[in-house]
């Protein structure tokens, strides 16, 4: 007695389960899981760092201003001490100097340009984060869902179950049917509350799979709803993400083969100064004053490194392009076999529904002969696991055509 009670406590837990849930849709799991993405934190504050960086760049080449002073006293004891000549017996100096390099617009436009190809690198990276991201949440979010609408309809079958026991019970107590099939009956009336019980731990494991990929921390029974995913229009590869993602490596490339011409370019700097320097050996109130300079430095030879490290930048290319054409390939012969997956799925949820019809007939005119005695209990019972198997199997298939879906959506995204 103890253990049927537990029992049925154990089986009235979904149905409170239900009365407390939460509903929520795919949405809501793909924004939490953006928002709680450590990686896409990362990216947004790359692209800030990013820009400080290049705030940087710019300020080294404005005019840099920076005051010093160097003071050291050599005195000579008794004819002991360095050499006055070298020394003049000391040196004190305070000086402002101002120091500004030379360069061109082009240089500097290639410089910047780096930052700039950088930021729309961390950019298209971030955006496909997002598109992974957003295609495992949907993933197992369909799979979740899937053994949801699992579980409904087995509740259905349960429910039915039940009230077919009423109708079973009364006949088997007026000899219309055998105690053994009644108790056979009854077996399969237990395990199909069993498979629900074991759906629904099923189901929360999942629903925590899912929390855990959207950063949730959330144990209660939530009841999602049913995903609307929509097949997205097909790209051309040259408007993918990952297209783009080459354009940028090809961009980088001609860039850093820029800089490296321009770092043979001849290098010019001016300085100014002015100050106070002295030795403080004659007239050190008339010590101050001001200076101007200037440095350069032409490149003449450096053992073809120059060209050396052209070649490198073209090998580099050379390989950007052999990848981006592997890529292509694999990209366009991964959307084939994906549409072909489709419509074959397509066509097998057609036949399925069919099956699922002739065996939902088949189990309504049983379970209608059952009330009268007039059909046996083995058969029924093969009936209704005949419906179940087909249900099951229709609930596969659409879930699989939601992930095919889901997959194609993945090379679709903007």
């Amino acid at each position: 007695m103890k253990c049927r009670l537990i029992f049925s406590l154990f089986l009235l837990f979904p149905l409170e389960m239900n009365m407390m849930a939460q509903n929520k849709d795919l949405n809501y799991y793909i924004v939490r899981s953006f928002e709680s993405s450590p990686l896409l934190k990362d990216y947004s504050n790359q692209l800030i760092i990013n820009q400080m960086d290049s705030l940087i760049q710019k300020a080294t080449y404005k005019p840099q201003v920076n005051l010093s002073s160097t003071n050291f006293w050599a005195p000579i004891f008794k004819g002991y001490g360095y050499d006055e000549v070298i020394t003049d017996g000391g040196n004190y100096n305070a000086l402002i100097t101002v120091r500004q390099s030379i360069i061109g617009r082009g240089n500097m436009k290639t410089l910047l340009e780096t930052y700039s190809l950088e930021n729309q690198s961390i950019k298209n990276a971030k955006k496909i984060s997002e598109q992974d991201l957003k295609s495992a949440v949907t993933a197992q979010y369909i799979t979740t869902y899937g053994i949801l609408q699992e579980i409904s309809f087995n509740e259905e079958i349960q429910n039915l179950l039940n009230k077919e026991e009423v109708f079973i019970k009364k006949l088997t107590e007026n000899s219309v049917y055998k105690q053994t099939d009644y108790l056979n009956f009854q077996i399969e009336r237990q395990q199909q509350s069993l498979l629900v019980v074991q759906q629904n731990a099923d189901y929360q494991n999942n629903m925590s799979l899912l929390n855990y990929l959207c950063g949730i921390e959330d144990t209660t029974f939530v009841r999602l709803e049913e995903p609307h995913i929509v097949l997205l229009p097909s790209l051309a590869f040259e408007n993918t993400l990952q297209y783009y993602g080459f354009q940028i490596d090809s961009l980088k490339i001609l860039n850093s083969d820029a800089l490296i011409s321009y770092s043979y370019r001849p290098k010019f700097d001016i300085y100014a100064d002015g100050g106070y320097y002295s030795s403080f050996t004659y007239q050190p109130y008339k010590n101050f004053g001001a200076s101007i300079g200037f440095s350069l430095a032409i490149p003449i030879y450096d053992g073809r490194q120059q060209q050396k490290q052209h070649d490198k930048m073209k090998m580099s290319e050379q390989t950007r392009k052999f990848y981006q054409n592997s890529f292509k390939l694999q990209y366009k012969q991964q959307l084939m076999q994906l549409y072909q997956q489709l419509k074959q799925t397509e066509k097998m949820i057609d036949q399925a529904q069919a099956v699922v019809y002739s065996a939902q007939t088949l189990m309504d005119a049983y379970g209608k002969q059952m009330q009268n005695g007039d059909a046996a209990i083995t058969d029924y019972i093969l009936t209704i696991n005949n419906f179940l198997n087909a249900k099951h199997t229709i609930t596969q298939y659409n879930n699989n055509k939601l992930q095919i879906i889901n997959q194609i959506n993945y090379w679709n995204y903007e």
